[in-house]
């Protein structure tokens, strides 16, 4: 009786088994390093970026802070104090009156701005041929006393016409000092420019 066939060896949907050679092998290995070198400097290029990227974050607002700083010490100007206003508000369903205390910081003008450079340097020693230095600011508070009566009134036309809800917030509060600003500019007619305007106490009643 005949034996059947052995036919392990002889399937033909079996792959052969895979040999590598060592030159192969070195050859993969060093494919392996490259690419795990190459990942990691770019690693580290993004790390360094990163890093410089936050030292540049640090060091430029402080740069911008100082230069703020002296575009704000040129442009210095003179506290006016007008004073408090106490005055009827709009709400129609209740009387509601405000008391206010108001004060503006107004630009000085080229020629001020150089005789306050100038100043210092002109008091000498007191010698009795020397004109007394002048203070420029309380020339200018002297000179702004004309002015005084429109900007009054000026600040109560604008906070006269808000109601109580509306200057409770400080987004009303910010609304009504811009409006007192462009006004009272007005009344300079580019002579002047009013820089700020704040208010000291604030009550509601």
């Amino acid at each position: 009786m005949a034996k059947p066939a052995d036919n392990k060896d002889n399937n033909p949907n079996k792959k052969p088994a895979l040999e590598l050679s060592p030159n192969t092998m070195i050859l993969l290995n060093n494919i392996v390093v490259i690419v795990v070198v190459v990942v990691a400097l770019i690693a580290a290029v993004l790390f360094l970026n990163t890093s410089m990227k936050k030292e540049i974050a640090k060091v430029a607002p402080e740069s911008e802070q100082s230069q703020d700083e002296e575009d704000e010490e040129k442009q210095e100007g003179i506290m006016l104090d007008l004073g408090d206003f106490v005055l009827n508000l709009a709400d129609v369903t209740s009387r509601r009156y405000l008391k206010v205390g108001v004060a503006l910081e107004v630009s000085k003008t080229e020629e001020e701005v150089l005789a306050s450079e100038a100043a210092p340097s002109s008091g000498g020693h007191g010698g009795h041929g020397e004109a007394a230095p002048v203070d420029i600011n309380a020339k200018i508070a002297n000179d702004m006393q004309r002015y005084k009566p429109a900007m009054r009134d000026a600040i109560i036309s604008v906070l006269s016409n808000k109601t109580s809800d509306e200057l409770s917030t400080n987004v009303g509060k910010e609304i009504a000092k811009e409006e007192i600003l462009e006004n009272i500019n007005a009344i300079f007619e580019g002579q002047r420019e009013v820089m700020r305007v704040s208010f000291g106490q604030f009550i509601i009643q």
